[in-house]
Parts: C-alpha cells; sequence; structure tokens
C-alpha cells in the first residue's frame, strides 16, 4: 500500500497490494486527468495514456478546438457547461444565473489515516492501516475550491472516494448537481452488472452489455430503494465468477443516488455515482463547504466473486462498527408474521416461553405495540405504550421474558407519523409537504420533517425514553414509505433543493446518536423490507432486515443478489411458517434454516402454532448457528450457482480466511426424473491439503469422503439427486 506523487510526471500513483490507480495533471492549466485503473504496475509514467500529444492536443498549444479537447480528455472529476459534452460530475449556478464551471489541480496532501465525513457515514481507518491522497483543485473564476479525497486500505484493494466542495467567493453559489466519483477509460466490451427489484424481490442480479450512450440506475424516492441500488460494475464479456477483470462502484449513502455508465463517439466510457441530480440544489453560502458521501470503487482481476470478497472484507473491517462488529448475533424471534397487530402481553410471553426451551436467545415485539394502533392506519408519532395490549407496561413484558434467559426486542418507525395520531393533529407543518397542495399517503401515513431540528429532537426523545425504561438490547428501525411532495416549513424558499438530502443527514444524525447513548443495542435497520439495505446504514447498523419475503426460493435470489457486494453477517434473515406469507409457497423447515443460515438467522412464526415436527427441528437448526455462524459470518464467500440461472439448483460456499474448513450449500429447487447426479467445483480451499467431508452421514450416497483441494476446485464433486424439490443439504469440510 502506497501513494506517490512524481513531480517530474506530475503523475499521482495509488498501490493497494494487487491494483494500481494513476491520475495526471497536464497542461499549463493543470487539467487531473485519469489514466489508469487496474493490475497493479511497476511502471510510473503513464502520462502518454491520455492521448494528449494526439490532436486536437491540449489547449496551451491548440485553444482553436478547446473544446474537442474537453470532449475528450479522461477527466478525473469534471465539471460542466465549458466544452465537456459528456455528463459532467459538477454542475452550479451563481447568483447572475451562470452554470458554467471547470475544475484545475491546484495542491495535493498526502497523509497516514483517514478523516471522518463530517455528518456522514464512511469507512474508517487509522495508520498504518490506511493512506489518504487529497488533491485541491480550483474554479477561479467563481473562487470555488473542490478537494478530491482518495483513501486506500493495506488489507484490501478497495479505494474509497469522496469529494468536498468549499465556496470561497464572497457570494452564494448554488450547487445542483455534484456526484462523488468519475472513472473515465476506453471500452473493451464492457456488460454492466445492476441489482433491480421491488418491495418483496429486491436486488436481482441484472447483467447487460455497454452500449452507446447513457446506461443507467437510479432512485428518487428518498431512500436508496426496492427498485434499483447503489451500485454498479462493468466487467469484460469474458469475466466469470472467478477470473477476468471487473470494476464496480457502492454508494455509501442512503438517499436519492445515479449510477451511470456512458459510451461515447469515441468508444470511451464515463462511469459516475454520486447523489441525484433531481430536485437537488444546495446553497453553498460564502465560506460554506459540503461534504459529498463516499464512493467505494473496486478492481478486481478474478471475477465476480474477487470483487464481492473485496467488498466483504472492506465493509467487515472499515464501515461496520460498535458491540457487534465480529460478534455473533443472538437468535431471535419476530411476532410479526406470527400474530400481526393481534397480540398482547399473555400471547407473546407463551411466545417467548415455548421460544426459550427451544434454544432460541431473544424476542422481538414488531408493529403495533403504540398508540391505539390496531393496524396499519393510525398513531405513527404516538411513541407511548398501549397497556390495553401490553397489560402492566413495557417494563413488566421486558422483566418476564428476561426471567425466560431471553432478551428483548422492539421495533420502531420513528421517521413517519400518520394523520390519526395525536403528534399530527398538533403539528401538522411537522410532516414532508408542499404547502396548498393534498398530500400523497403511502400506508396511510406522512413522512416527518426531520430537517427541523426540533422534530428531530422530539422524535429522539420519544423513542429514546422509550429504550431508557426497560432493558431492551435490539431495535428494529423501519421505514415503511418512500418519500414526495418535497416541501418543508422549515427550510426558506432557496433552500427547499436541500431537503432530500438533509433528511437523509438527519436520520444519520439520529441514529448516530441512538448509538451512542445506547452502545450495547443491537440495532437492525428495515424499510418495507430491504428498500434501505446500503452501506451507509451499515455504518449505523450491524445488520439490515434483508427482505420481507421470507420464503426460502424467493430469497435465495435476494440473498445473492445482497452477498454480491455486502457481507453474509450483514443480512436479515429468518425462518418463516408456511405457505409462505408473501408467495403461499410450502417448503421444507429443514430447507427454510440452511437458506436462512446464510444471514443472521431467526425465526418469524409462532412457535406455539407449528407441527411438532417442525417445532423438533428449531433445537438441531439453532446448534447448526451455532456451530458455523463463526464460519459464515467471517469467511470467504463464493457463489458457485444460482438457480436463477439454471433454474434447477442453489449453490454457495464459504470458506475459512486459513482454508482450514469450508461450509457449501446446496438447494435443489426442482428434482428431475430420469437423471444422473450434479457436477458442481468448490473454489477457494488450498489445492495441497486434503479435506473430509466431517458430516458424511448426511450423505449416505457418496462412498468417498476425502478428496483434495484441488480435485474437489477443478475436476469436482458429484452431489446426488435430492428425492422432491425445495431440498437442502449442507456440506462441512475439514482440512486433514
Amino acid at each position: 500500500m502506497n501513494i506517490t506523487y512524481q513531480e517530474r510526471n506530475r503523475i499521482f500513483k495509488l498501490d493497494t497490494a494487487h491494483t494500481s490507480y494513476c491520475i495526471g495533471i497536464v497542461d499549463k492549466e493543470n487539467f487531473v486527468g485519469h489514466i489508469y485503473y487496474g493490475r497493479k504496475l511497476t511502471e510510473d509514467n503513464l502520462a502518454y495514456l491520455m492521448r494528449t500529444e494526439e490532436p486536437p492536443y491540449v489547449p496551451s498549444e491548440n485553444n482553436r478546438d478547446r473544446t474537442s479537447f474537453l470532449d475528450t480528455f479522461p477527466m478525473e472529476y469534471t465539471g460542466s457547461d465549458l466544452g465537456d459534452y459528456r455528463e459532467g460530475t459538477l454542475e452550479v449556478r451563481t447568483t447572475s444565473g451562470h452554470t458554467g464551471v471547470s475544475l484545475s489541480y491546484l495542491s495535493h496532501r498526502i497523509y497516514d489515516g483517514k478523516e471522518k465525513l463530517c455528518g456522514l457515514p464512511a469507512t474508517f481507518g487509522q495508520d498504518p492501516e490506511c493512506k489518504t491522497l487529497e488533491l485541491t483543485c480550483e474554479d477561479k473564476i467563481l473562487h470555488l475550491q473542490v478537494i478530491l479525497s482518495y483513501s486506500i486500505f493495506a488489507d484490501s484493494d478497495a479505494i474509497a472516494r469522496s469529494v468536498k466542495i468549499i465556496n470561497n467567493a464572497k457570494e452564494p453559489i448554488y450547487l445542483t448537481k455534484v456526484l462523488t466519483a468519475c472513472i473515465d477509460m476506453d471500452n473493451d466490451d464492457y456488460e454492466m452488472i445492476t441489482l433491480h427489484g421491488s418491495w418483496a424481490r429486491e436486488r436481482a442480479i441484472q447483467t447487460r452489455p455497454v452500449t452507446l450512450g447513457k446506461q443507467s440506475v437510479s432512485s428518487v424516492r428518498g431512500e436508496s430503494s426496492h427498485q434499483e441500488h447503489p451500485f454498479m460494475a462493468w466487467k469484460k464479456s469474458t469475466t466469470t465468477e472467478e477470473s477476468g477483470d471487473i470494476y464496480a462502484m457502492n454508494f455509501v449513502y442512503s438517499g436519492n443516488f445515479l449510477a451511470q455508465i456512458e459510451m461515447n463517439q469515441f468508444s470511451s466510457i464515463r462511469a459516475m455515482m454520486g447523489i441525484h441530480p433531481h430536485d437537488f440544489c444546495w446553497k453553498l453560502g460564502a465560506g460554506e463547504s459540503f461534504q459529498a458521501p463516499e464512493v467505494i470503487c473496486v478492481y478486481s482481476s478474478e471475477g465476480i466473486g474477487g470483487m464481492t470478497r473485496c467488498f466483504h472484507d472492506l465493509y467487515r473491517n472499515h464501515l461496520i462498527r460498535g458491540e457487534y462488529k465480529d460478534k455473533k448475533r443472538p437468535i431471535l424471534i419476530n411476532n410479526w408474521e406470527a400474530t400481526y397487530f393481534d397480540f398482547n402481553t399473555e400471547k407473546l410471553l407463551n411466545i417467548a416461553g415455548q421460544a426459550s426451551k427451544l434454544g432460541i436467545e431473544m424476542l422481538v415485539m414488531d408493529d403495533g405495540w403504540f398508540g391505539h394502533r390496531n393496524d396499519d392506519n393510525t398513531s405513527l408519532g404516538d411513541w407511548q405504550v398501549n397497556e390495553e395490549k401490553i397489560g402492566g407496561g413495557l417494563k413488566y413484558l421486558v422483566d418476564e421474558v428476561n426471567k425466560l434467559g431471553m432478551k428483548f426486542g422492539i421495533w420502531f418507525e420513528p421517521e413517519m407519523i400518520s394523520p390519526d395520531s395525536d403528534l399530527y393533529q398538533k403539528h401538522p407543518d411537522w410532516a414532508i409537504a408542499i404547502p396548498g397542495r393534498m398530500g400523497s399517503l403511502a400506508r396511510n401515513q406522512y413522512v416527518l420533517d426531520l430537517t427541523r431540528q426540533e422534530v428531530r429532537d422530539y422524535v429522539y426523545e420519544m423513542f429514546a425514553a422509550i429504550l431508557r425504561s426497560a432493558n431492551i438490547e435490539y431495535v428494529k428501525w423501519d421505514m415503511n414509505r418512500q418519500l414526495s411532495d418535497p416541501g418543508s416549513y422549515g427550510l426558506p424558499a432557496d433552500r427547499q433543493g436541500e431537503l432530500f438530502h438533509r433528511q437523509v443527514l438527519a436520520v444519520y444524525e439520529l441514529q448516530d446518536r441512538m448509538t451512542r447513548e445506547f452502545p450495547h443495542l443491537l440495532l437492525e435497520n428495515c424499510s418495507g423490507g430491504g428498500a434501505r439495505f446500503d452501506a451507509g446504514m451499515l455504518y449505523y447498523s450491524p445488520q439490515i432486515w434483508c427482505s420481507d419475503d421470507t420464503d426460502a426460493i424467493e430469497r435465495l435470489s435476494i440473498q445473492a443478489g445482497t452477498a454480491m457486494i455486502y457481507p453474509l453477517s450483514t443480512m436479515g434473515a429468518h425462518v418463516s411458517d408456511c405457505p409462505n406469507h408473501t408467495v403461499g409457497r410450502v417448503t421444507p423447515f429443514e430447507t427454510r434454516g440452511y437458506v436462512a443460515l446464510a444471514g443472521t438467522f431467526g425465526y418469524e412464526l409462532d412457535v406455539t402454532k407449528i407441527s411438532e415436527e417442525d417445532r423438533n427441528l428449531i433445537p438441531k437448526q439453532v446448534a447448526m448457528y451455532h456451530q458455523y455462524n463463526d464460519l459464515i459470518r467471517s469467511g470467504d464467500y463464493y457463489r458457485i450457482a444460482h438457480y436463477a440461472d439454471n433454474h434447477y439448483y442453489d449453490c454457495y460456499e464459504v470458506v475459512a480466511k486459513d482454508k482450514s474448513e469450508a461450509l457449501v450449500t446446496y438447494i435443489q429447487i426442482l428434482n428431475r426424473p430420469n437423471y444422473h447426479s450434479r457436477r458442481i467445483h468448490i473454489p477457494g480451499l488450498d489445492p495441497k491439503r486434503t479435506y473430509e467431508i466431517v458430516n458424511a452421514e448426511d450423505w449416505p450416497e457418496m462412498k468417498q469422503t476425502e478428496y483434495k483441494g484441488d480435485t474437489l476446485h477443478y475436476a469436482g464433486i458429484n452431489i446426488p439427486p435430492l428425492w422432491g424439490d425445495f431440498k437442502g443439504r449442507l456440506m462441512h469440510l475439514k482440512a486433514i
């Protein structure tokens, strides 16, 4: 790991263990150009790759074709409206109404460690595990400075990028677009990978060719969203799961975003990511600064899997924080699908009493415990315990659950307000709304305007009082509707365009405040399932509810897309009842346990009502979780096969960092008549070591139980057909 500056050639070079990233300064105007990103290089002088010796040359030598230069030069971070007709990363409007902005290198700083981003989640690292380059650029006409920050890590090939804008003028300037990252490079038959979905089917993997024009994913919903995801990758068409070149960007942010690849007339591509410019306009006063959120850039020559494992390690080591960062999570049972709104103290204690006997470690009380909320139409904002339901009060319930040897958790939706609530009757102006226009309801609720300090303080004190009142050790923080009607009674007219971003900053402030006051609390974020499963949220909570769809087969696709970027330890996953409450499918209880094991693991059902056969499997699943969770939480993830591609089976693996053991999960979706065994290849093992199938009793069809690591990888192993659909098995391999 190193960052160097060659003053003679004016080239910056960032070296991680396996990659190099090069930036160059050219011409008298100090244009900042992107030179190279890829496999680690020993060569330093790569300025020729920017093609400044080809027509139209640099402006100091050929200013008559200035726009031709600007429209072809590989910019490291680009302005707008001055001749580069590709989409820019920074756009402004002055008080006189003009929009042009151009950036030139001014100075730089290279230092050990990494500074925090004020008010924003971001990766972290101390000296000597991290180094940072800050490039300060300027627009002399606007008196605007732009600081481009790049951080690298000793134990990762990722690069963390962020941007800070400083207004040194005497008048305000309006930022109308601030993206964080831009990479210009030649196209090389690239394909774009993105994640798409909807409620209950989040993060499905989509691959498409990069073609001329713009291809993008985005959200303008006030959150990262069910529908799109703040991630994109571009890979060569020959790249596979375990070999070939791939580049990726992931946004450490939980609001509106844009991720885009544009291919121009010269078959060059510009990849960019940042806050979506839709409805964004930030008034930057004289002497003020604006900090843009962080983008994580990854390059791997080891295929999609190499990219995945890079993201996993970075987020486990340099993003997730707190007591549960490297700690096994308690097995919880949530009462939502067990009772919905129809519960009371007695019913919850009956569930907890049975669950505690089975080895389940925490009871979580979901929606419906406050105000007069017996359905989803009322009471959001009235965070007082409904003692008609919770007889004896919350502390009594928590104490009784604790007596059973179980922890207690609770559900909140702090960002929302119901029209039918005492809070709304007192403060209708506390809801986000456009004056004079009928507000758009979703789930019969509005969004609280958290951009106002008095609203944030009120909301915090409401739910903090609940947390102080009893021994609550877990919070599920939910957000069940997306933003609309962007208007704030607390912002002046020339700052209404700041609402979306300020709302996200407010959520971060609240969660930061809560985790500081309650440092032992396990926080799980949620947004109607997985609509806000993003790197920004992981900074505050070590796990996020992956999806409201708990069907084991649907979850295979949802979890595969999620695990492309995020560690398995972050994915909230539960065993639920059947027929499944979302899709109506019936799957074996055993299979549901295997799928939930690739996540935080818990239960979403009424243990007092399920069959005795299923109930008797719970202690075995609890033991399975305790046996394998350390490996799953910390090991390297390999996606071997995905049923969305082959339609018949799903297979994935987790390998210990020291290659001493591995756990392979095999799920058969459809059985086939008159068909031989299925061969799978198991990567990631030490090729020279011999591995034994420890749980050979689960594989009676296999006569051989010992294999060399290279044999398992390259020759493979035959998996016998399992009797029936939706069947699954685990294969535990240990080096001997």
